[in-house]
C-alpha cells in the first residue's frame, strides 16, 4: 500500500524520544524510494493548534491509513503542562 502526499495516517509505534506515540495522526509529507529497502515516509505530526511538534521518517509499515472506526483523542503533553 502507498500513501499519497498530505494523507493522514496513523502511527502504529510509540516513538517517546520524538513525543509521538501509537494512535497518533500525522500527515504525509515525503515518500523515500531507496533500492533494497522499505519504502519509507517523512510524516509530520502537529499539535492541536496546528504547530509542527516533530517530522520523522519511518519505513511504511509503521502507518496504517485512519478508518471509519477510528475517533480523535487528545493526550496532554507533559511538557505543555
Amino acid at each position: 500500500m502507498r500513501f499519497p502526499l498530505y494523507s493522514d495516517v496513523i502511527l502504529l509505534t510509540n516513538l517517546a524520544e520524538e513525543g509521538v506515540y501509537a494512535g497518533d495522526i500525522g500527515t504525509v509529507v515525503e515518500q523515500h524510494n531507496v533500492t533494497g529497502l522499505e519504502t519509507g515516509y517523512s510524516v509530520e505530526f502537529f499539535d492541536m493548534l496546528g504547530n509542527t511538534a516533530t517530522v520523522i521518517t519511518l519505513p511504511i509499515s509503521c502507518f496504517r491509513l485512519p478508518t471509519r472506526a477510528d475517533r480523535p483523542a487528545i493526550r496532554l503533553m507533559a511538557s505543555a503542562a
